[in-house]
């Protein structure tokens, strides 16, 4: 968070500069919307149209800081060419002004297709009435009507997932996830899509929200929960508002390549979205360390199969330790990941800011943001010396002479190696003949390019990234 009296808006504006420096062009920022709780992190989000401005759940600045110094970081970072994305969390209300008793049916946890009870009377937090907005920006209050579900009876003190019920209501929407038998509900109060003053809210808010503060472009939170044909509405109505190229990228956890690619087959409108498979598969690298054939780091990734749709990542606020969805890549593998995002023409790489900064830190992590934007272009050569060693790859990007050089990567899990009598042989092209290439991240290793073009790169363990001696 930076200084006592810094806020993150705050610190993310004093960073922005450096940020562009190492080549970032779009942020992720998290939910800037009034959370449940002081501190919330806007996950639990309790009003959209709350951007820190009003005094709602005992304070006026979300986490991350006010509405103000929102607006102010966005400005600034327009101004350094980085576009800002706004994590929008559309799926569930947290954090409810008040009760209603409501007729809901409990179902199973691990199945809510399977009712375990029947019908009964409830009390659900299901009022929303936003009492320190007043109706400004949006005068919509929401009741139980708005919700599918919820998890909480207060009559009964009872916790569970219970489905609301209605004349209208239709129970949970088909169009997601199949686990758990549907996976419509995930915590809090479940928003119902179908509603049409739901629609018309979230919808008016999409377009607001970028108009309001600058924004361009979405991280959408959790979309396997909530119906697929609400989230193409949403994004086709924030493209609509002269926005026709906005960048938007859905949150679908699934390490299963296949049920992303059928997700994606669905949709009407073109979005991207997280490649799960490929940091699963890295978060695996990293535990089996040099058990792990290199040669398959690409198997069943969404990367692999929808490289333009892909945003690729090492890791994330829910893939840390002690979160959501634990599976950390080790500090001994990130750079290998890193690398392969970064240097490799496929996918939207994705930098995790604790990865950049503060104490876990990678320290090879800034180098390889510079390395790509220096060197890696051109086209994308794979070379794999021997089919029988697991344990290393390495790739040529061929450069480009109005955008940059090129590089070489090469890239081991291989703890034994302990000096540099191991190479990988790679043609470069006669252009670069008698030319000496060193690894931009300071490491022992260096070649020269022999008269056919080819250079023979040794093989350190971890990460190399070699570059021509006069491009450094």
């Amino acid at each position: 968070m930076g200084t006592a009296q810094e806020s993150w808006w705050q610190r993310f504006a004093r960073l922005v500069p450096d940020l562009a420096k190492l080549g970032v062009t779009q942020v992720w920022l998290p939910p800037p919307n009034k959370a449940s709780e002081k501190l919330g992190r806007g996950y639990d989000a309790y009003d959209l149209w709350d951007l820190g401005e009003f005094s709602q759940k005992g304070t006026i600045a979300t986490r991350w800081g006010t509405k103000a110094q929102l607006l102010n970081a966005i400005h600034i970072a327009k101004g350094h060419g980085v576009q800002v994305l706004v994590d929008a969390v559309l799926n569930h209300k947290v954090g409810a002004d008040g009760a209603e008793h409501v007729e809901a049916i409990p179902v199973h946890p691990l199945n809510r297709t399977i009712e375990v009870a029947p019908k009964k009377t409830i009390k659900a937090w299901t009022v929303f009435d936003f009492p320190g907005r007043n109706g400004k920006y949006s005068p919509f209050r929401w009741k139980h009507e708005h919700f599918t579900g919820v998890d909480w009876d207060g009559k009964a003190r009872d916790k569970g997932v219970f489905k609301i019920t209605s004349n209208r209501k239709r129970g949970w929407s088909q169009f997601v996830s199949k686990e758990l038998g549907n996976y419509d509900y995930l915590l809090g109060a479940d928003v119902d899509h179908l509603h049409p003053e739901v629609r018309a809210d979230m919808l008016a808010w999409a377009s607001w929200v970028l108009g309001e503060t600058g924004a361009q472009g979405f991280r959408l939170d959790a979309c396997k929960h909530f119906d697929h044909r609400f989230l193409c509405e949403f994004v086709k109505t924030a493209r609509s508002a002269g926005r026709p190229q906005m960048f938007a990228v859905a949150e679908v956890w699934n390490s299963e390549v296949g049920i992303l690619l059928d997700f994606m087959n669905a949709l009407s409108v073109p979005m991207a979205l997280f490649d799960a498979p490929l940091h699963t598969t890295f978060h695996k690298a990293s535990m089996l360390g040099p058990d792990f054939d290199l040669r398959t780091i690409f198997h069943d990734s969404l990367v692999q199969s929808r490289p333009r749709d892909a945003v690729t990542f090492v890791e994330n606020h829910d893939t840390v330790e002690g979160q959501s969805l634990e599976s950390p890549v080790s500090r001994a593998f990130a750079p290998i990941a890193y690398s392969i995002i970064l240097l490799r023409p496929e996918g939207y790489p994705c930098v995790y800011h604790a990865d950049l900064m503060g104490p876990r830190a990678i320290p090879e992590l800034p180098k390889l943001m510079e390395a790509r934007k220096r060197f890696a272009y051109g086209r994308c050569i794979d070379h794999i010396e021997n089919s029988r060693d697991p344990n290393f790859i390495g790739f040529l990007r061929t450069g480009k002479s109005k955008d940059g050089p090129g590089c070489a990567v090469i890239l081991s899990n291989d703890v034994a190696i302990t000096d540099s009598s191991k190479v990988l042989t790679i043609s470069v092209g006669t252009q670069h003949t008698g030319t000496r290439w060193c690894d931009y991240l300071g490491r022992e290793g260096e070649t020269y390019i022999d008269a056919d073009g080819k250079g023979h790169f040794p093989i350190l363990y971890g990460t190399c990234v070699y570059v021509r001696e006069d491009t450094m």
